[in-house]
């Protein structure tokens, strides 16, 4: 199962940066729209096979549950990574405007980590939606304690998800504020290509 998350996420990129390579190299434009267009279908395919594996009576393992964690973080991000990555090749390679973070303390700035938090909610969501599914699909039970729900692969990571959101809204737009709007009228800094940041870029991509 982790060599199919690996290759999930291997073929995300390759779909996703030969679709922009299309489009802004070669200016193959409907090519590129009908490559961008089966990026989707990487998380749908990872999803028949971990349901397929399930249905056959695999026990459940830790990479089953990675699974789930994995096709919620990509639906919840994916968009938002297709178009962060597209306003850079568009940049780099067509002339397009350099993508940029609104200003720190900005209300701008506080908006996008509030927009950030949502899509760990929605992942979250997703995740614990599929690891449910997973459960009923293996024979629904209940844990009997905390103790026999942490030995379980499924039900150790649903304990774990509002764990981790919960973290994600302190170390976000809990001690955010409302932000400063004097801040907006400031310029905009550049955003760094290889940034793990997830805030919303200033140059907005358009819509692959």
């Amino acid at each position: 199962m982790i060599a199919a998350i690996i290759a999930a996420e291997v073929a995300f990129w390759v779909l996703l940066l030969a679709g922009l390579a299309l489009r802004y190299l070669v200016r193959a434009r409907r090519l590129s729209t009908l490559v961008l267009a089966a990026v989707p279908l990487v998380d749908l395919a990872l999803l028949v096979l971990v349901a397929v594996d399930v249905m056959r009576g695999s026990p459940p393992t830790r990479p089953h549950a990675f699974a789930a964690l994995y096709l919620g973080i990509t639906v919840a991000f994916g968009h938002h990574i297709i178009q962060h990555t597209d306003a850079w090749f568009r940049y780099r390679f067509a002339g397009g405007p350099k993508p940029l973070k609104a200003p720190k303390g900005s209300t701008a700035e506080v908006r996008a980590i509030w927009r950030e938090w949502f899509r760990v909610v929605l992942a979250a969501a997703l995740g614990a939606t599929c690891l449910l599914v997973m459960i009923a699909l293996e024979g629904w039970h209940l844990p009997a304690s905390v103790d026999d729900a942490a030995g379980h692969p499924y039900w150790a990571t649903l304990l774990l998800l509002p764990i981790i959101t919960a973290v994600w809204f302190l170390a976000g737009p809990a001690f955010a504020g409302r932000g400063d709007p004097a801040r907006d009228r400031q310029p905009a800094t550049p955003t760094d290509a290889t940034s793990l940041t997830l805030h919303e870029p200033r140059a907005g991509a358009e819509r692959p």
